[in-house]
């Protein structure tokens, strides 16, 4: 597998993973009705560097990288990441979020912060304390989940 950063070229196959699962509106606080421009609009924007996981020429992931905070939180880095459900379980986010750790250092960040991690997104909280995150905050009932109803998000924070 190799990550690469996105080119405007990307931009369906973007699409085509982050839709699904802004649409689902389980992971993520964004609105599941949002149009495909607004949601590429958000996830290549010009705050961020937008990567992606690419397998045999088939886009399978995807993630962005940008400053935490401005100023005086700009050492700290923020993420978000997505993979397409046919690549679900081959070790695609794990290898994203590898490579964004070094990414990130490069770049000039201390530490990667997650800002709100659904806690019911198992899978995700899961890998983010297997690569040393520790949760320092606990929003109680931030997340307003489809099926499960309100949940807590999580705050996330791992030094470089």
């Amino acid at each position: 597998m190799q990550i690469r950063p996105a080119e405007p070229a990307d931009a369906p196959a973007i699409a085509g993973i982050i839709l699904p699962v802004i649409r689902a509106g389980e992971t993520y606080a964004l609105d599941p009705g949002m149009s495909e421009e607004a949601a590429l609009a958000y996830w290549l924007g010009p705050d961020r560097a937008t990567f992606v996981a690419e397998d045999k020429g088939t886009i399978l992931g995807t993630y962005y990288l940008r400053a935490n905070q401005p100023g005086g939180g700009s050492h700290v880095g923020n993420c978000g990441y997505m993979t397409a459900a046919r690549a679900s379980g081959r070790g695609v986010a794990r290898a994203m979020a590898t490579h964004s750790f070094a990414e990130a250092a490069a770049r000039g960040f201390r530490a990667l912060q997650f800002n709100f991690v659904v806690s019911s997104n198992h899978r995700a909280v899961r890998l983010w304390e297997q690569l040393g995150f520790a949760t320092v905050g606990r929003l109680p009932g931030a997340f307003r989940h489809p099926a499960l109803g309100y949940v807590d998000a999580l705050v996330m924070f791992r030094g470089l």
